[in-house]
């Protein structure tokens, strides 16, 4: 294989991969984020003000001075019970669902109890303040009233001192004598009511005063965890509590149902006895007249009204807040309108008081006496709006209405402030709110519970303190530990496309993370690694080694990735020969490593799995094991090692040993890995996202994201909605259910501890052996390895806001070989955990029986996949020829028949060929169905057909999920596609992949070609000649050009200085390039004439610094000895082997003039960045460059490689040259950062040797796990056979469950229509009753059975994860463009 030189002097045009560019925020996506926040907020205060407002409603009504008959007061108090009934009800029902789906802690009952003790008080509480209290006060009073709940919270506060500055405990101590206060002036407001005999106040007013600040304690009993759980105060108990809570809730919830009835029962069955039981039969009675049955009907409209607008509003405001901190507006959208909610309910209600009293028939306007007098005569007239009119009656029953003096009203308006400035002043915390970048409600809020009568005091009080960060901790990070996150990408015959996809994803990762010694916002240390499978080939001739295409291809993509991010060439290489191949170590542009390992099947076995293994133990044990014996690392003094890394000077020797020291200070939990694909393209805004699941939750092992398909074509059309309903639906589910069963090796994160468990990796090098072993192992190995994480305990997330891109199979042939691996190893894994499941719900508490349950219906649902398309094609003839149900379920399983005994007899090329064949067919087949249902509709003039009902559902289902996903609505138009190639997808792959099972190859990126192809490196003339019958080779190399060349040229000059070493080794290598033999002999050494720049030696110590800038500047100079700095031992020769050489001079070809001036000129560029060396910087390049043309021009030709010599006199000019221009701009403290930069422009690429503790490791490994597998003859056989078996029995096992469902139906379907059907009312679009009905027909119910009942299960599942897990739809589509959105941003 040839290294084509792919740039060239006259050729230095580019193409610059897509996403190499630097991300910018987009103008409209940040105007996009105003939006959403600005909208957020205002639901979130509209929201809180109905919910409030409808509660004052509520209670005003009920109050036994209101103009409503006994019968319509206590209709309404029981709504009011309902609305303090329904918040409980639903977590009652959310933490069921809970229970249901994770594993059940037994609670520890002392625990239980207190926690339920408190809920009992706190239901006590508030049914006394909303039943008892609130009816017997005015409007305003109602209103302010409610802030004293924060009473607790202030106590605590100062009693635990929250404060992280001393001075703030001012905050709750004023908190707490507001309140003081603001009850003291509601007791002197109501004394002077009294004492001016205001119309409605009576002596027993004092008592509901009392019985007010008491029922305000008991609620302020609701968030006592909050100040506890942040001053660490019994930790023990709240950390046992995390465990069973959901059984708490589940407890504690009925437990205040029931006090709630207590209260309402006791206080006015048995106290007031104001309760007739027949007065709630609202039913129109035969003497009714016409007045009292529309008073009845409106009095439960206004009832039912309020209950749901508090209801509805309560809960939304709840929802609205959770989702305004979790987009990190928690300022604007979340503290700002929940402050407000209380002034704004009565600016409004003030409003509609001053605007709509003049509306009131009959209220005299004169003065504010004379108009509250007058609404007395007002109860029995019916032309007065009812809520007005008691909001109006309420308002006056306060000191405005009284005769003698209203002064009084300021000591409620001042109860009102004060109790408003209480509640202000102890939640001044949630203004200084930080929310991490992914947070669960759980991490935000103490309780999951909402106090639906108090909603605006709940979201503030249940705001968790421990989140408190201040203003100048911002940027600390202190709560965030250090992490090393190894990217690992697997290659098996990837194309040059493919390759760039990586690589310009690493780089920008490596881009992101900047300067390793820089602070930076996200904190993690990263190395790349891509180990790419059959990566050598053997030159036919000679036997010799050589890297095949797929290396040079990898090769040319990191050189022209790093041109594209650093405008020059790779800096820093290493070439190393290693047990299982060889590696190649290049240095980033901002320091970071990264490894291509190349593997040589004949070494170590190939495939991805085996790749997984060998980085996994190279990655956690040999390099874990390293980091905890030091020792180990062997102290390689090479001085052309050192790579400038930081912009502060600061050097390494052997960079790649200065990551792994840092792992010393990490545990394996904090350790990653990262899987990738040799094609998968993402952002490292995508790789955050899961590292930081990750650190949230340490019971995450794996976290995947959202993985698109990229290509063009038909099949990648159907792909794109594939992948789509797969991720809206099927991953959702299982994320919210219980835990995700597969994390797709294209992008995924493992915890390192979490792969070090036992039973995970010691297992996932198994060998396999057996039938079902092949299958479920080496077709699907990303699954198993998820089942052995799940077995084990670990948890599996998915992540829908973290997309990544990977390439799908673009050809039919390809798709169906890659589903083939697929299918079987997914029922395989599925299987294998289901007859696992005791032992894993014992273990993972993400998993329940329920959960195993649902398991076991989608497999079912999934088996029975042949036959439901079956039906559904039955049904497809049945409508659109008009052919009965019995022959057309007939004619549906003719082709499916068919097509298993094709794939028993025929190839399998031919089996995809006829495949193939019958997909179009059955699409048209599909299209022409999908075009008469909507005919059928048009004829009936309704979608109220059972065809049309279940089109018209799935459309609605699936519009509906794609505008919940709104960066992926687009995807919605490939659905078409999807629909028409179902049968192709559902019922002939399904046969294909069942049939072909024993068939274990990977059936994807194969190749026909021999690897062991001739190698032609610089090879200008290649020819064979055959005259008579002789043949003769004739090849004229570089080399050999090169030698005739100075041969000629000294014979002409004899003056001409040719070292003796280079004619040495031009005359070897044309003597062997003429013999074209092997001559392992003569390979004693690294060097060759391109060879003698291997080094440019160095003086410095391995870890220096620049802080020292007095330092004689010579020790910066070089003797010009090539091994000058190098002991004995390290000037001994290594051996090198083949296919070292070629690799190495491509990498030489930086060393070229026109390469090095560009080369040159960005380095120091690079290396003076900041803003205040931006002149000198330009100054130097423009110097620099005429120096360097100054000491080669007319020397060497642009593209020819410098030898040592002129490098070394090259080095010296150009630092003599920095030196002057530093010393005339008195900037000599850059000296040595631009000596080095100079330095690493001129250094070339090193062959180096593994350690030998590292070598006895690989060569280990190998032994033990990677030695390739060698099968007999008979061994493959028994496999082979085994395999058939297994393919047999399998296939029986979908026959007869496939063929009993159809048979079922079949006489399901003969017994008749009128005996086993489903009758559906007729309805026109106007909806009135056609008084016809439609019938669904047992084919139609027991497809809707098999297929339609898991799809609505799903699609439950996804509005849940949408509206209430911890990626709301806000939070992820904002988190996914911007890495952080703070409200500082908003």
């Amino acid at each position: 294989m040839r290294f084509l030189s792919d740039k060239d002097t006259w050729d230095p045009f580019q193409l610059n991969p897509i996403g190499a560019e630097k991300e910018e925020k987009r103008r409209c996506f940040e105007l996009f984020q105003h939006l959403v926040a600005g909208f957020v907020g205002i639901m979130v205060l509209s929201s809180a003000v109905i919910s409030k407002g409808s509660l004052l409603v509520l209670s005003t009504l009920s109050s036994p001075t209101s103009t409503r008959t006994p019968k319509e007061r206590q209709y309404y108090v029981l709504m009011l019970v309902c609305s303090l009934v329904v918040p409980n009800l639903l977590v009652f029902l959310k933490s069921l669902w809970k229970c249901a789906f994770k594993n059940f802690v037994p609670p520890n009952m002392r625990t239980m109890g207190i926690v339920c003790g408190i809920e009992c008080l706190v239901s006590l509480g508030t049914s006394i303040l909303v039943l008892v209290v609130m009816p017997q006060f005015d409007v305003l009073t109602n209103l302010f009233i409610s802030g004293g709940v924060c009473m607790l919270s202030s106590v605590l506060q100062i009693a635990f001192r929250l404060q992280r500055e001393n001075w703030k405990i001012i905050f709750p101590i004023c908190s707490l004598m507001l309140v003081l206060t603001g009850y003291f002036l509601l007791g002197a407001d109501y004394y002077v009511r009294v004492s001016s005999f205001v119309s409605g106040q009576e002596d027993d007013c004092y008592w509901y005063v009392g019985i007010a600040v008491f029922a305000s304690f008991l609620v302020s009993l609701t968030w006592w965890e909050n100040p506890v759980q942040a001053s660490n105060n019994m930790q023990e108990m709240l950390t046992e509590l995390d465990t069973f809570r959901d059984f708490v809730f589940v407890i504690s919830s009925l437990l205040r149902i029931v006090v709630i009835a207590a209260v309402y029962l006791i206080y006015h069955v048995l106290i007031q006895e104001n309760i007739v039981w027949s007065d709630f039969d609202f039913t129109a009675k035969a003497d009714d007249d016409e007045n009292t049955i529309a008073r009845h009907r409106e009095t439960l409209d206004i009832g039912l009204i309020l209950l749901f607008l508090q209801a509805f509003f309560s809960a939304a405001c709840h929802w609205f807040g959770v989702v305004a901190c979790k987009i990190h507006s928690v300022r604007m959208s979340f503290a700002f309108p929940v402050c407000f909610t209380g002034p704004a309910v009565l600016i409004l209600g003030m409003i509609l008081f001053l605007t709509q009293s003049e509306d009131l028939a009959g209220a005299d306007t004169t003065s504010i006496t004379d108009f509250c007098s007058s609404l007395v005569e007002l109860s029995t007239k019916n032309t007065s709006t009812v809520v007005m009119l008691e909001i109006t009656k309420s308002i006056c029953r306060t000191s405005l209405s009284s005769h003698y003096w209203t002064w009084p009203f300021s000591l409620l308006a001042l109860e009102g402030i004060c109790m408003w400035l209480g509640l202000i002043t102890c939640t001044y915390y949630v203004w200084n709110f930080r929310v991490q970048r992914i947070e669960r409600t759980t991490e935000l809020f103490v309780r999951r519970l909402y106090e639906s009568a108090f909603i605006d005091l709940s979201l503030l009080l249940n705001t968790k303190m421990k989140v408190v960060r201040t203003r100048n901790q911002e940027s600390v990070v202190d709560d965030v530990e250090n992490c090393v996150i190894y990217l690992c990408a697997t290659m098996w015959h990837e194309t040059y496309d493919e390759m760039l996809k990586i690589l310009t994803s690493m780089f920008r990762l490596d881009r992101y993370r900047g300067d390793p010694k820089e602070e930076h916002k996200d904190v993690f240390d990263f190395e790349c690694h891509i180990f790419v499978d059959d990566a050598f080939m053997i030159e036919k001739e000679t036997g010799k080694k050589f890297v095949n295409e797929y290396v040079t291809d990898l090769i040319h993509v990191v050189i022209e990735v790093y041109r594209v991010f650093t405008n020059k060439e790779p800096d820093d290489v290493s070439i190393i020969e290693t047990p299982y191949g060889g590696r190649l170590m290049f240095v980033m542009p901002e320091g970071n490593m990264l490894y291509f390992h190349l593997k040589d099947k004949q070494l170590i076995r190939n495939k991805k799995r085996w790749s997984q293994i060998m980085y996994l133990y190279y990655l956690l044990g040999w390099k874990g094991y390293i980091v905890k014996n030091p020792q180990k690392i062997t102290r390689q003094n090479n001085p052309c090692r050192a790579s400038l890394i930081s912009l502060d000077g600061e050097s390494f020797l052997l960079p790649q040993h200065d990551n792994d020291s840092k792992r010393k200070h990490i545990s394996d939990d904090n350790t990653y890995i990262m899987a990738l694909d040799g094609d998968t393209d993402f952002h490292p805004a995508a790789l955050i996202l899961l590292v930081d699941r990750l650190r949230k939750y340490g019971n995450v092992g794996a976290a995947c994201g959202r993985i698109h398909p990229t290509g063009m074509g038909p099949m990648v059309w159907y792909q794109k909605f594939e992948y789509a309903v797969g991720h809206w639906l099927q991953k959702t589910a299982e994320h919210v259910f219980g835990s995700v069963l597969c994390s797709p090796g294209c992008f995924s994160l493992f915890r390192g501890s979490a792969l070090m468990d036992d039973n995970v990796l010691k297992r996932y090098t198994t060998t396999a052996t057996r039938a079902s072993e092949y299958v479920q192992y080496d077709q699907g190995e990303d699954r198993w390895l998820c089942t052995l994480l799940l077995q084990q305990g670990w948890r599996v997330e998915y992540n829908a806001a973290s997309d990544a891109y990977t390439n799908s199979p673009q050809e039919f042939k390809e798709f169906y070989n890659q589903r083939r691996r697929w299918g079987p190893s997914t029922l395989a894994n599925t299987l294998d955990l289901l007859h696992s499941g005791n032992e894993t719900v014992k273990r993972n508490s993400s998993i329940s029986r329920l959960y195993i349950f649902y398991q076991i219906f989608t497999v079912s649902s999934s088996i029975l996949g042949p036959a439901s398309v079956s039906l559904m094609i039955a049904g497809a003839f049945q409508f659109v020829f008009q052919i009965e149900g019995t022959l057309s379920i007939i004619i549906a399983v003719i082709p499916p028949i068919f097509y298993m005994l094709i794939c028993f007899l025929a190839k399998p090329n031919a089996q995809i060929i006829i495949a193939a064949i019958m997909s179009v067919l059955y699409a048209f087949l599909m299209l022409a169905s999908f075009f008469a249902i909507i005919g059928d509709m048009a004829m009936q003039g309704t979608f109220i057909t059972p065809t049309g009902l279940f089109l018209v559902s799935m459309a609605v289902m699936y519009l509906v999920t794609a505008i919940l996903h709104p960066q992926e609505f687009s995807m919605i138009i490939y659905g078409l596609m999807y629909f028409i190639c179902i049968p192709s997808g559902y019922l002939l792959l399904t046969i294909y992949s069942l049939v072909n099972m024993h068939i274990v190859t990977w059936g994807t990126r194969e190749t026909n070609k021999e690897k062991e192809e001739k190698i032609t490196q610089n090879v200008l003339c290649d020819r064979n000649c055959k005259l008579c019958c002789w043949d003769m080779k004739l090849q004229v190399t570089q080399e050999t050009d090169n030698l005739l060349l100075q041969q000629l040229q000294q014979a002409v000059n004899p003056n001409t200085q040719v070292t003796e070493q280079v004619v040495k080794e031009q005359q070897a290598n044309t003597k062997k390039e003429i013999n074209n033999a092997p001559n392992e002999e003569n390979n004693k050494g690294i060097l060759s004439n391109d060879d003698s720049v291997d080094s440019i030696p160095k003086k410095e110590s391995a870890y220096s610094s620049i802080e020292d800038d007095n330092e004689d500047d010579d020790n910066m100079l070089y003797d010009g000895s090539l091994y000058s700095g190098f002991t004995e031992e390290e000037r001994e020769i290594l051996p090198q082997s083949d296919w070292v050489q070629p690799v190495k001079e491509e990498f030489l070809k930086k060393l070229t003039y026109a390469n090095m001036k560009r080369n040159l000129q960005e380095q120091i560029r690079y290396t003076l960045r900041n803003k205040n060396q931006e002149d000198v910087c330009e100054e130097l390049v423009m110097m620099l460059t005429d120096t360097v043309n100054g000491e080669l021009k007319d020397k060497v030709g642009p593209e020819d490689v410098l030898s040592n010599s002129q490098l070394e006199e090259l080095q010296y000019a150009l630092n003599e040259a920095a030196r002057r221009i530093l010393k005339t701009n008195r900037m000599e403290r850059l000296e040595r950062r631009v000596k080095r930069a100079i330095e690493k422009t001129l250094i070339a690429p090193q062959v180096e040797k593994l350690t030998e503790e590292e070598h006895d490791f690989w060569k280990k490994l190998l032994e033990r796990y990677l030695a390739p597998i060698v099968d007999d003859k008979a061994h493959k056989e028994e496999v082979t056979r085994e395999l058939k078996s297994l393919r047999n029995k399998a296939v029986f096992l979908y026959f007869i469950v496939n063929v009993l469902w159809i048979v079922a139906t079949f006489f399901l379907q003969a017994i008749g229509n009128d005996v086993i059907s489903i009758k559906i009312e007729k309805i026109w679009p106007n909806g009135t009753s056609s008084g016809e009905y439609l019938k669904v027909e047992p084919l139609s119910l027991m497809f809707l059975l098999s297929f339609a009942v898991l799809l609505v299960v799903q699609f439950l599942a996804m509005l849940y994860h949408r509206w209430e897990d911890e990626e709301g739809l806000i939070l992820e589509n904002q988190i996914a463009n911007g890495l952080v959105i703070t409200s500082d941003d908003l």
